[in-house]
C-alpha cells in the first residue's frame, strides 16, 4: 500500500465517446486572426508551462479562426529559476492565479513575475484537507483521478471555484497565466472549459490535455525512480498513474457533465452561474 499524501501535491493540477454534440466541429480552413504572437517559451525550470492557445498560428476553432496565442498561459506551480523568472518578466504577465490550497503553497510559493497581481483560488482544497486516501493498486489510484474530474462537475464549491476563475480571466486586461502544482487535473479542466467555450473540437482538446504526460515526462521518470528506490517497483507501479494524464480522466469529467448539465454552455450557465457577457468576453479574447 502507498499513501498518496506521502508525496501529495504533485498530481493534484489534479475521447472514448464521441461528445460532437458537446464541442464544436474543427474548421478544416481555419486562418490566423492576426499575427500571432511567439510560441509559450520552453522553461527548464517550470516544465509545464504552455500558451492555452497551443503553438504555431494557434489551435483552430469553429468559424475559420485560430486562437489568440498569448492571452491565456497554463501552468505547473510557478517557481522559476532566475533566467525563466526573466523571461517569465518579459511575458508581461497581468495576473497569476494558483489554484492550489494553502498547504500546497507553504511548500513552494509562487515567484511572481514583475509587474503581476498574485489571486489564489483553492481548488480541491477542502479534499485535501480531509487526506488523500491510500491506494494499493494502480486502478485504485486511476479511479481516484477520475473521481477529481467528477468533483469538478459534482460538487458545488468546487464549481464556484472555476466560476471565479473564468470570471477574473475575463476580465483580465492583459495576459493571465492560471496554475496549480502540476499543471495537469484542476489547469486541465480550466483549459477545457477555454477550449470548448471558444468552440475548439473535441480532439485537439483531448490532444492539448495529454500534452501535459510530455511536458512532465523528464521530471515525472525522476520522481518514479526515487519512489521505486525508497518503496520498490510495485509502490512506483501503484503512484504512476497520479503523476501523468489519462484521456479516461478528462473523459470521466466530461461524462459527468454531460449527465449533470447536457453540454458545457449549460455547464458554464447553470452550473458555474457564468452570464453570456463573461462568456462571450472569454470567446472574444481567445479568438477575435
Amino acid at each position: 500500500m502507498i499513501s498518496a499524501g506521502l508525496l501529495a501535491s504533485p498530481f493534484l493540477g489534479s475521447v472514448a465517446a464521441d461528445h460532437s454534440a458537446l464541442l464544436a466541429v474543427p474548421a478544416a480552413s481555419a486562418k490566423p486572426n492576426k499575427e500571432q504572437v511567439a510560441d509559450a517559451p520552453r522553461l527548464a525550470s517550470v516544465v509545464n508551462f504552455r500558451d492555452v492557445a497551443g503553438t504555431g498560428q494557434g489551435y483552430p476553432a469553429q468559424g475559420s479562426h485560430h486562437l489568440n496565442k498569448g492571452v491565456f498561459y497554463r501552468s505547473n506551480a510557478l517557481t522559476p529559476n532566475d533566467a525563466d523568472l526573466a523571461t517569465l518578466n518579459a511575458l508581461h504577465l497581468s495576473t497569476v492565479f494558483d489554484l492550489r490550497s494553502s498547504d500546497e503553497i507553504a511548500q513552494k510559493g509562487d515567484r511572481v513575475p514583475a509587474g503581476a497581481k498574485y489571486e489564489n483560488i483553492s481548488i480541491f482544497s477542502g479534499n485535501l484537507s480531509t487526506g488523500v486516501p491510500s491506494f494499493t493498486s494502480p486502478d485504485d489510484a486511476r479511479k481516484f483521478m477520475r473521481d477529481i474530474n467528477k468533483s469538478f462537475v459534482s460538487d458545488a464549491g468546487e464549481r464556484g471555484k472555476f466560476a471565479d476563475l473564468l470570471t477574473q480571466l475575463a476580465d483580465q486586461q492583459g495576459p493571465a497565466v492560471f496554475h496549480c502544482t502540476a499543471g495537469k487535473d484542476r489547469t486541465g479542466w480550466a483549459s477545457y472549459l477555454l477550449l470548448s467555450l471558444a468552440r475548439v473540437d473535441d480532439a485537439t482538446i483531448m490532444s492539448d490535455y495529454l500534452l501535459s504526460n510530455d511536458y512532465l515526462a523528464v521530471s515525472n521518470a525522476a520522481t518514479l525512480a526515487q519512489i521505486k528506490a525508497a518503496k520498490g517497483e510495485a509502490a512506483a507501479a501503484v503512484y504512476a498513474p497520479l503523476l501523468g494524464v489519462d484521456r479516461t480522466y478528462l473523459q470521466a469529467g466530461i461524462d459527468q457533465l454531460v449527465a449533470d448539465y447536457g453540454s458545457v454552455d449549460k455547464y458554464l450557465k447553470d452550473g458555474l452561474g457564468l452570464n453570456g457577457h463573461t462568456i462571450e468576453q472569454l470567446r472574444h479574447k481567445l479568438t477575435q
